[in-house]
């Protein structure tokens, strides 16, 4: 069962981006972030044609997320993150696809810091962290999939002193990622590949993709019943390369059926 995350950084502007990576690589399940739509506006046809069953929320000009499923329609079993009745920001669904649950986040930016979007992301992780344990707590087999908006360590960023102020590297940030894999989840790509510079987005600026100038901030974690069934984990790099990409590529596990 192949598992994806994908910002795709604009829906419907980048749908001809995604409809080629679907068709090439054919995941069994994609978790979409930065749809940049409302909710009437995903292109919801196209992505059937496609031979995807989905559901998502969206939200006009920012964030937005969505749960694709390879020739089924993904059982929603959640919309939005635990915690705060009050949040109207689109950034996490969650639904049941080939008896795996998947959750499908985008996790706030933060910048700039300090202020209050700072705030809101340290608020929305702790969220997540106490989610997070109720998930654990279900024994269930679950992957917590999307943009996670934190360079977990230096080795995930190709010069920490670049960006040394943003909020993706500050030590709450990294603590608060540290302490939801504590846990008991695992993040999958770096399980498998301890000893790899692996990076998943590239700055539009400054040349980035040119000079391989990248950061590891997309992730997929896996609770302990599934970490077992682990396969494989990569990173569609060349997708990122292509006219009119995303400035994130898509990463992905593998999981034993």
């Amino acid at each position: 069962m192949k598992i994806a995350t994908f910002n795709v950084n604009g829906v419907n502007g980048r749908l001809p981006r995604l409809l080629e990576w679907l068709e090439e690589t054919q995941p069994d399940v994609a978790c979409l972030q930065e749809l940049k739509a409302p909710q009437e506006k995903f292109p919801e046809k196209a992505i059937r044609d496609a031979g995807y069953g989905a559901i998502w929320q969206g939200q006009s000009r920012w964030n937005g997320v969505a749960i694709l499923a390879r020739g089924c329609d993904p059982v929603e079993t959640k919309r939005c993150l635990p915690g705060d009745p009050s949040d109207e920001q689109a950034r996490y669904i969650e639904a049941a696809v080939n008896n795996v649950l998947i959750g499908c986040l985008y996790l706030p930016n933060g910048n700039p810091q300090p202020g209050p979007k700072f705030d809101y992301k340290l608020a929305w992780f702790e969220r997540l962290i106490g989610y997070g344990q109720e998930l654990i707590g279900s024994g269930l087999p679950i992957v917590l999939a999307g943009d996670y908006n934190v360079v977990p360590t230096d080795f995930d960023i190709y010069n920490p002193r670049s960006w040394l102020n943003d909020a993706l590297l500050q030590p709450e940030s990294r603590d608060a990622y540290r302490r939801l894999l504590a846990q008991g989840w695992t993040d999958a790509l770096r399980h498998l590949h301890p000893d790899e510079a692996i990076y998943t987005f590239w700055d539009y600026f400054r040349n980035a993709w040119g000079r391989n100038a990248g950061l590891r901030i997309d992730h997929l974690l896996l609770s302990p019943s599934a970490a077992p069934r682990l396969l494989e984990a990569g990173v569609d790099r060349d997708v990122r390369g292509r006219e009119g990409a995303s400035d994130h590529a898509p990463t992905w596990v593998v999981l034993d059926d």
